[in-house]
């Protein structure tokens, strides 16, 4: 058999047309049927591209020069190279084309359900500065720190980053000010190879609908050199801060929290809203990074549960019981499942704070807490489940569908997972009714979809 070649060699320059996006954002064009990904291309335009690597099936390319401008180009807001906004050379419109797309793919191709609606992405008034949380590494250059997000694959501090365009307005200046002032009273900056020195990461954390903001400072050591500066000068620049919190970090690590955590001055907790439920957020809650964009992801996950007042619902996956609680308005009961005790202990609490008094929480595995719940006699009306991108299990799966719930809501993000765990649930008695694809991270390929299925009623 003749042995096929690649019609482009390492460290050709050539010059191309893009026809398409990848998932990732990349531009795709094609030379004899052969594709070469190209990052920051975009559909009609016609470029020089340097191939950097090539594959048997496909290549890589690096633009080098535009010879035509697609009209959905537009300016970048920020010129860091830390490879967390891809997207922010293509217009917004053309951002959530290539979403909506990239989750019609997968129904098609591999859920195999072309048939099912996906309705037009939720997308945003305005995509940016909605994060309301930011963990980032502090250096050391020349005697002074610096503190921003590692360049892309690699561990080198893109220094001084003094704004991140999706970041909170409010989180960029508490950032800046506590660099400086660290930097001005002698807090030395962690170093990986030496494992030196006392400052890793700054977190910071807002609250949306709140306005407060809680920094949490993650050192290498109990000690804290000259904290009690730090503290007075953060807090008379910034009134909103209402939490600062030490968190120790001994080990040579690249995971950024450590076990111990401690209440430098003011609260444990800051507390935002979503809808009419109020949150408490410690350092290390999960709590969605984009309010706005989740409370019309939940509004959609409710709509699509169809809980009635005598319902009896599953939320697996539960987190601190964001979803759970949305739920417990309309049900006339809520199990949440979460593997995370520390996850477990704040839903409780978060129930407790709002007086909703018919959800439960429990640790565990779902796969394994599901079955024996079933043994006891719980069988819901309703399973709501929110995974992570790995997407579910098979057990977890089998479980839930030998619960027969009449329905169930899957909040996924990631399409490809969705779409896989999608066909197994068709071809085990669901029906797939509707997808709702939501853009929760603007400037980024990640997109979140929530899927309604109904049990099908046998003949």
């Amino acid at each position: 058999m003749a042995k096929h070649t690649a019609p482009v060699k390492k460290n050709d320059t050539i010059t191309l047309t893009f026809e398409d996006l990848t998932h990732e954002g990349s531009g795709v064009a094609k030379i004899g049927g052969y594709p070469l990904f190209v990052p920051n291309g975009l559909p009609g335009e016609e470029a020089i591209v340097k191939v950097v690597k090539v594959n048997k099936n496909f290549g890589f390319g690096k633009l080098l020069e535009l010879k035509t401008k697609s009209p959905e180009r537009v300016e970048a807001t920020c010129h860091i190279h830390c490879g967390g906004c891809q997207l922010q050379h293509m217009s917004y419109k053309l951002q959530l084309e290539m979403k909506q797309n990239q989750v019609k793919n997968v129904m098609k191709k591999v859920a195999h359900l072309e048939h099912v609606p996906v309705h037009s992405i939720m997308g945003m008034d305005n995509p940016f500065h909605y994060r309301n949380k930011v963990q980032i590494p502090v250096g050391e250059k020349n005697g002074e720190l610096i503190v921003g997000f590692y360049q892309k694959r690699s561990h080198r501090i893109l220094e001084n980053m003094d704004m991140c365009s999706i970041q909170d307005k409010a989180i960029n200046e508490i950032i800046k000010a506590t660099r400086e002032i660290a930097n001005r009273f002698g807090i030395k900056a962690y170093n990986e190879e030496k494992h030196s020195g006392e400052l890793r990461h700054i977190m910071v954390r807002t609250g949306q609908a709140t306005k407060e903001a809680m920094v949490v400072l993650v050192t290498r050591t109990d000690k804290l050199p000259n904290k009690e500066v730090l503290i007075n000068e953060l807090t008379e620049r910034f009134p909103q801060i209402r939490s600062i919190i030490q968190n120790v970090n001994r080990e040579r690590t690249s995971v950024i929290l450590g076990d111990k955590t401690k209440v430098l001055w003011g609260e444990e907790y800051i507390y935002d809203m979503i809808g009419d439920i109020k949150f408490a957020i410690s350092a290390k809650s999960f709590f969605q990074v984009n309010p706005v964009q989740t409370r019309e992801l939940y509004d959609k996950a409710l709509e699509y549960a169809k809980i009635g007042s005598d319902d009896i619902v599953i939320d697996a996956y539960c987190g601190i019981g964001t979803i759970s609680l949305f739920l417990a308005q309309k049900a006339k009961k809520v199990y949440g499942i979460e593997v995370v005790p520390e996850a477990i202990n704040d839903a409780k609490m978060n129930a407790k704070l709002n007086g909703i008094t018919n959800a439960e929480f429990h640790v565990g595995q779902a796969e394994k807490v599901m079955p024996k719940w079933k043994e006891e006699g719980l069988n819901p009306d309703v399973i709501v489940i929110d995974p992570p991108r790995k997407g579910c299990e098979v057990d977890f799966l089998q479980a839930m569908i030998d619960m027969q719930p009449k329905r169930i809501v899957y909040v996924s993000c990631n399409p490809s997972t969705l779409a896989r765990d999608l066909r197994i649930l068709e071809d085990s008695g669901y029906e797939t009714k509707e997808v709702q694809p939501v853009d929760m991270f603007p400037q980024t390929p990640h997109v979140e979809a929530v899927t309604w299925l109904e049990k099908r009623v046998s003949n």
